[in-house]
């Protein structure tokens, strides 16, 4: 595998020797190589640069042993050297906790706001890791399909990047909502003969319509997504019967003219239906996305949806802002800079919002239905639905919201509150003299701006009181967990964690936490990681013996406790392992690598070792990836049962066809479990043997 992801590198990027070298020996078989070769596969798709690639190797290197990434990083330009860290600002959404999740999507904002290319590979890892998962689900996996269909698909679309939105939607519909996915597949299927008749003889009239008035175009036709049909049938109470669109066709044309002359023509000959006649060319949706749509009666006598856009507008639909290096447009910079001005704002705001506020504004941005408002001079504002004149004011400028006593709505005065319609022409009222928002201001905004605004008026007039009580809740947080706080609260620590989050002074840090826009319990959690990273898991002094007692339950040698192995990494006798005493339940052990470690609390890991004598039985899990044949199959399965083991389980997967096998065994130490991983290693057409976490 590896070297065919080196071929496919070689072929499709130019690199110096330099980088060629570092791609060659970062690159090993303890990545994952599957997930590797689909990102590099959506590098090419969407004409990713080599600094992006060389720095996204360096970055997997840096995952699994960080001192070989370091000897590399001076081989860096200025520009890859910057990809590499924010890459390291982004850390894998698989391991996404609830508590930690607004965080984690504020890094994702810095990193799209830095350079978005980084983002796009971020999407296909999470595609990946998405077709892995299966019903039925397991906690964590339902957890992380609901944050990409919450956060991931809409993020997409504001991206314009459709491809990853509709595959996001469709997997995520699939795993959560199964039977309503498969009737309404079975269901659609169902139509597809129909509607392809319709489309040929389409097709047919559109081809003469072009032809005609001198265009030389392009008719496509698409299946609708399975996820968009199904909000459809939910939002409008109705039955698939109901939905004719499912298949829609697309006109492709030089010119924004020609979309105008096509939609005439095709109106001159279908009757096109009420309300369905939409101008997204001269009102863009929020992502940019521009084209001409237009439901007609077609020749069956159902709707048939049209679209009609230029070529240059069906590639921002289908790349969205990768359109911008892709294309190389003079013009594209503007495009750009325009699709980044929410991220940039949402990021900024999100520096004045708690955990759980950044969330919900985040939600209503992305999903709350827009409305489109004028200032006297004819500047056109959208805010989402439910907006108020306090929304409005801020829009203005911080100024005019923090003195706005009121708003004339066409013409009518009107108090703060009132909420904003469609069309509306309004003009806010100062007072240079008014004391400023009052905290109630935020029980009538929608959108994240204005709310980060007031927030910024209140932290700015009791910064010194914020900074007093974020000092009192930090330290009463890092008491809470009992830990030593002259150890914890380090100035570095505090100065390092400031710093990440884009606060210049410790100050800074404390009076957000004053203020409730940042979380006292997340400060603890990252200062604990700073501390452990520092002293690299230092234990307590004393450890624990594992060995069994005369009625033959494990304890500890020396105290008695009552021991356990921990299911998720389900050490054996060789492993070099670690304690972890458990509150009533004594200590559970587990091996020194298992990533769950990080997240339990440092204070109560305790070093362990295995007595010499201790013979007892183990269940390993191990996982073989092999190539999709009868004789792999059968040929581990006989391998796993001529072992002198006792075989628990034996199951495989095919997965982009090739086999996943997951095989758990008894054993009595690790050596019997090295002689087996070999044993499978020896056999035809496997490639990957490893023992599962």
């Amino acid at each position: 595998m590896k070297n065919l992801i080196l071929e496919k590198i070689n072929s499709n990027f130019k690199l110096s020797e330099k980088e060629k070298n570092l791609a060659t020996n970062c690159l090993s078989e303890d990545m994952n190589l599957d997930r590797l070769n689909i990102v590099i596969d959506t590098m090419i798709e969407y004409h990713i640069q080599e600094e992006v690639l060389v720095a996204y190797i360096l970055f997997q290197c840096f995952k699994i042993d960080e001192a070989k990434a370091s000897e590399y990083v001076g081989d860096l330009s200025k520009s890859q050297e910057k990809l590499y860290e924010i890459f390291k600002i982004l850390r894998d959404v698989r391991v996404f906790s609830k508590n930690g999740e607004a965080e984690d999507i504020r890094r994702m904002f810095v990193a799209i706001c830095q350079d978005v290319r980084v983002v796009i590979v971020k999407f296909a890892t999470i595609l990946y890791d998405l077709k892995l998962i299966k019903n039925p689900m397991s906690e964590e996996d339902r957890t992380f399909v609901q944050m990409v269909s919450d956060i991931f698909a809409p993020l997409a679309e504001r991206l314009g990047l459709s491809m990853f939105k509709s595959a996001f939607e469709d997997y995520c519909f699939e795993l959560l909502e199964p039977k309503a996915y498969e009737e309404l597949k079975n269901n659609a299927l169902m139509k597809t003969e129909d509607n392809q008749k319709q489309i040929e003889i389409t097709r047919k009239k559109l081809q003469q319509i072009l032809d005609e008035i001198g265009v030389k175009g392009e008719i496509q036709s698409r299946q609708k997504h399975f996820y968009s049909v199904y909000k459809k049938l939910v939002k409008k109470n109705i039955t698939l019967g109901k939905v004719y669109d499912l298949v829609a066709m697309r006109v492709l044309v030089p010119t924004v003219e020609d979309c105008y002359a096509v939609l005439g023509k095709i109106h001159s000959i279908y009757k096109p239906i009420q309300g369905r006649v939409k101008d997204y060319i001269a009102n863009p949706k929020p992502n940019g996305y521009q084209s001409l749509h237009t439901t007609i009666v077609a020749d069956n006598n159902r709707p048939l949806e049209i679209q009609i856009r230029t070529f240059e507008m069906h590639k921002h639909s289908e790349y969205g802002i990768a359109a911008h290096w892709i294309y190389k447009e003079r013009r594209g910079q503007n495009k750009f800079d325009q699709k980044m001005t929410w991220f940039r704002q949402m990021l900024e705001n999100s520096n004045e919002l708690s955990s759980e506020e950044f969330l919900e504004t985040l939600k209503v941005d992305l999903y709350g239905e827009a409305i489109v408002v004028q200032t006297p001079k004819g500047k056109v504002l959208e805010f989402p639905l439910g907006a108020t004149v306090i929304d409005f004011a801020y829009a203005i400028h911080s100024e005019v919201g923090n003195t706005c006593v009121g708003a004339k709505i066409n013409g009518k005065i009107v108090p703060i509150t009132t909420e904003l319609s469609n069309g509306d022409v309004v003009e806010i009222l100062t007072n240079q003299n008014s004391k400023g928002p009052s905290r109630d201001w935020l029980l009538h905004v929608k959108t994240s701006s204005a709310r980060s605004k007031i927030r910024a008026f209140f932290k700015s007039e009791l910064k010194d009181e914020n900074i007093r009580i974020g000092k009192a809740i930090l330290e009463q947080a890092v008491k809470a967990r009992n830990l030593n706080i002259s150890k914890i609260l380090k100035e570095e620590y505090l100065l390092e964690i400031a710093k990440s989050m884009m606060i210049d002074e410790l100050d800074g840090l404390y009076a957000e936490i004053g203020a409730g826009s940042l979380s006292a319990n997340n400060v603890v959690g990252r200062l604990v990681n700073l501390y452990n990273k520092e002293k690299t898991l230092e234990l307590k002094e004393n450890k624990i013996t594992v060995k069994r007692n005369k009625e033959g339950v494990l304890v500890d040698g020396d105290s008695g406790l009552l021991v356990r192995y921990a299911g998720c990494c389900t050490p054996v006798t060789g492993d070099e392992i670690i304690g972890y005493i458990s509150r009533g339940k004594g200590v559970t052990i587990h091996r020194k690598g298992c990533q769950n470690l990080k997240y339990l609390e440092p204070e109560r890991l305790i070093r362990a070792e295995w007595q010499d004598s201790l013979v007892s039985d183990f269940i390993a899990v191990i996982k073989v990836l092999a190539d999709n044949t009868n004789a792999v199959v059968n040929s581990l399965n006989n391998a796993a049962r001529d072992l002198k083991t006792k075989l628990k389980g034996f199951g495989y997967r095919e997965i982009k066809g090739e086999l996943v096998f997951e095989i758990v065994v008894q054993i009595s130490n690790k050596a019997e479990l090295d002689k087996i991983i070999n044993s499978f290693e020896s056999i035809k057409d496997v490639r990957k043997v490893y023992r599962s976490e």
